[in-house]
Formats: structure tokens, C-alpha cells, sequence
């Protein structure tokens, strides 16, 4: 992936298996929220394929996305505001929704049914990320951890195979970071969703993650088990300068 003279991405390439918890780490600016927007269609790369589910993530257009099973948050949350929670969470079921224009602007029955079912699986999400009590509330009033796991609920409504998670301990304090740790796993353990997690907080990816996929200046630089990538001398250089591996 190029913005002009700079190589954001320069050949990287990984497999992570299904089910799977995987870390992707390294410094600012080694490319880790460039690979995000190429896996979530927001950039379209140079060069290269994505293959998701058997097929080239590159062949669909942007908006089949989420229907096509990946499922995204954002560092800086990304809410509507003045919304309610279960108003917010319903929106992320919108791609699994079949009735057109016509059907809701005339209220046929079909559109009745197909919301009361987008809002009980909302509903499902918000018991499950203990979001229950502030399903009413608009986001705008809610603490940032809570905004957090109303993100979460959205990304998941789409019911997604693939869950990116970009940066979700930022802004946290340690409390919180282990509330996310449990809710990770959670939620990895009870809808099988598989996780790819991009995150600047080591100890977290480290204690969630079955594989870790290090990255410096758009290359990877270390791919295998945590113990094994958080040990590598190129990682520690990465992260620590030449002087640390001396």
C-alpha cells in the first residue's frame, strides 16, 4: 500500500486460522491501522490479495463488507451521539436486513417483523456486553469504557466471522483494560467469532492472543505465539532501539 512515496504496507503477508485470537503489534507508524483499512475496504491496496472465507476480499465492493462477515471499531469511537444504545446496535444489523424502500416507506407487515427481530438480537448483545441498563440512554452521556462496549455490540450485530478490534484498551485505565481482557475472550468463546486485534497495550495482546503478527515500517517483522514474537531480537529492537539486543 503506497500514499505516494511512502510504502505503508511492503509485502506483508499472514494466515490466521478460524477461531483464532491474533495480536498485531509495533511501534507508530509500522502500519498496523493501514492494514485495518485495506481488511475493511476503507483503502484498496497497491498490490496483493486479501482472501477472506475462501475468496478475494479485493473482488467486493466496500459496502459488502460487513454482509461478507467482518465486523469493525475504531480507536476514536465511532458512535452516532445523540442516538440511544440499542438504537446504535441496531444500525449495525442493518446488513442483515432484506426489506427495501418501498416496503418500509408503505410499513408492511414484513417490516414489522424483520424490525422486532433486529431489535431482540440487539437486545441479545446488550445482556450479553452488560449494556442492558443504558439500552435507552444516548451514547453522548455514557463514560468512554461504556461507549466502548456499546462499539463492540454494534460490530458485533452484523453477526461477523472476522472481528477487527482497533486499539480498544486506548483511553482505558487498568480496570478496564481487564474488563476488556475478560470480554475478549467472551466474546471469541461465545459467538466464535474470529479476532484480529491491533493494540499498543502489550500485556493485554499477549494474555488474549494464540498468535501475534509484529510489524515495522508496513513489514512483518515476527509471526507465531506470543512468547515466542514478544523474545524475537527484531521485535525487541523494534520496539526498544539496537541498544536493547546488545
Amino acid at each position: 500500500m503506497r500514499f505516494g512515496g511512502i510504502v505503508a504496507l511492503d509485502g506483508i503477508s499472514f494466515d490466521v486460522q478460524s477461531g483464532q485470537i491474533c495480536g498485531i503489534i509495533g511501534p507508530n507508524g509500522a502500519g498496523k491501522t493501514t492494514l485495518f483499512n485495506c481488511l475493511s475496504r476503507l483503502y484498496t491496496p497497491n498490490s496483493g490479495e486479501i482472501i477472506f472465507d475462501g475468496g478475494n476480499l479485493l473482488r467486493r465492493p466496500q459496502h459488502a463488507i460487513a454482509s461478507a462477515g467482518i465486523g469493525r471499531t475504531f480507536q476514536n469511537v465511532a458512535l452516532f451521539p445523540a442516538m440511544t444504545v440499542i438504537e446504535n446496535v441496531m444500525v449495525g444489523r442493518h446488513c442483515r436486513t432484506h426489506t427495501g424502500y418501498i416496503a418500509n416507506a408503505l410499513r408492511l407487515r414484513s417490516v414489522e417483523r424483520e424490525e422486532k427481530n433486529v431489535r431482540a438480537r440487539s437486545h441479545a448483545l446488550l445482556n450479553l456486553l452488560a449494556l442492558a441498563e443504558v439500552a435507552d440512554r444516548p451514547v453522548k452521556e455514557l463514560p468512554f469504557a461504556t461507549r466502548k462496549r456499546v462499539e463492540f455490540a454494534r460490530a458485533l450485530a452484523s453477526e461477523p466471522k472476522l472481528l477487527l478490534l482497533d486499539e480498544p484498551a486506548a483511553g482505558l485505565n487498568h480496570e478496564e483494560v481487564e474488563a476488556l481482557r475478560q470480554l475478549i475472550l467472551e466474546i471469541r468463546n461465545r459467538l466464535r467469532v474470529t479476532i484480529l486485534l491491533v493494540e499498543h497495550h502489550l500485556n493485554l495482546v499477549m494474555r488474549v492472543s494464540s498468535q501475534v503478527v509484529a510489524m515495522n515500517f508496513g513489514r512483518k517483522i515476527a509471526d507465531g505465539p506470543p512468547s515466542v514474537v514478544q523474545a524475537d531480537p527484531e521485535v525487541i529492537r523494534a520496539y526498544l532501539g539496537a541498544e536493547a539486543v546488545k
